[in-house]
């Protein structure tokens, strides 16, 4: 059972070559989040604040007093009750004034809790350093409070919702533009061109070209809008071969990997496993063999993995290892020297 608690095995199977529409696989350039951040104090805690160690605190507290005519030394303020936060949040694009964002607040004090506080209203700037969003309200942190069973929650952390109100538009004209460009989300020649040659044969005339593997520059049709434009842009189906890519956490020994990856022919060996894998017609009948299902027998005399197909996928080496007791850290590895040995020629990604 630990051994199963410790290490995740997901296998995902898709056919490699599909059809995906435009918006899934590209993004329109210039079509994008901006990220907002403000500095602010949350109030109403219940002895769960900040501590005197916390300066800034309590600096930020008697500038907020001096405004309303009320003049205190920072080092005369005992209060426990208050929290200096970083807020954040994203503004969509086309956001317009007077729409509702959600609000991510973070301690960034000693404060214990920000359960039950308030944040005081809080200037939200872009990397321009202009003031796009004001956010106030009080800040839920979900979950449990640590009372009864349950998952905890990470009480310095929480959020409000519909919390922040945007004050600020970010101009993007793009009614009357006669030109955009889709960027896709991973560089490929042949994806760009299928792109180009869908658009072109969808608008009946040349809309698209593919200037590079990653840009396709549009040139929107006369009789439509660019909104109009660009919205059957995003609908029309693409011929899109998925990368094939194997995902390690070493970390919490998790392997994210396509069941259709091939691997050649190998011998491993590593501390006191050693595996032969290899594809066979027939597979034996053995009492000893172990049968794992879907035409693969483990040979437990001479450590061999047989498979009763042409090929060798990372899924069936996974769990031949499984099966014979490796620990999470040991299929990893041999995963990964697999990888270096050339035997897989899917994209390794470690994180």
């Amino acid at each position: 059972m630990k051994f199963i608690l410790a290490t995740i095995f997901l296998f995902i199977n898709f056919s490699l070559l599909q059809a995906e529409k435009i918006k899934d696989i590209a993004n329109i350039i210039g079509v994008r989040d901006n990220q907002l951040i403000g500095y602010g104090l949350v109030v109403g805690l219940n002895g769960t604040g900040d501590g005197t160690s916390s300066k800034f605190t309590l600096q930020s507290l008697s500038n907020l007093l001096q405004t309303v005519n009320v003049k205190i030394k920072p080092a005369d303020i005992k209060s426990k009750n208050i929290a200096a936060v970083i807020v954040t949040a994203k503004l969509p694009p086309f956001a317009r004034q007077g729409d509702k964002l959600n609000a991510t607040i973070s301690s960034i004090g000693d404060a214990k809790s920000l359960q039950g506080g308030t944040l005081l209203m809080t200037a939200l700037k872009g990397v321009d350093g202009k003031i796009y969003a004001l956010s106030q309200g009080s800040v839920t942190i979900g979950g449990m409070n640590g009372k009864g069973g349950g998952q905890l929650n990470h009480s310095t952390n929480g959020e409000i919702f519909d919390g922040v109100l945007v004050e600020r538009d970010v101009v993007y004209n793009i009614y009357n533009k006669k030109y955009a460009n889709l960027s896709l989300k991973r560089s490929d020649f042949n994806t760009a061109v299928n792109i180009q040659k869908a658009l072109n044969a969808f608008f009946k005339q040349k809309v698209a070209i593919a200037i590079d593997p990653r840009t396709i520059r549009l040139h929107k049709p006369q009789d439509l809008s660019m909104v109009e434009f660009l919205a059957k842009t995003q609908r029309v189906n693409v011929r899109y071969q998925k990368e094939e890519k194997i995902v390690i956490d070493e970390r919490t020994g998790t392997i994210v990997s396509g069941v259709d990856i091939h691997v050649s022919p190998v011998v491993i060996t590593h501390g006191d496993i050693t595996i032969k894998i290899e594809p066979r017609k027939t597979l034996s009948s053995a009492k000893t063999d172990v049968k794992m299902g879907d035409g693969v027998n483990i040979t437990i005399n001479q450590n061999q993995l047989n498979m009763q197909t042409n090929k060798i996928t990372v899924a069936n080496i996974t769990r031949a290892l499984h099966k014979l007791g490796a620990k999470p850290k040991d299929i990893i590895s041999i995963i990964e020297n697999i990888k270096r040995a050339g035997a897989i020629n899917a994209k390794l990604e470690i994180i």
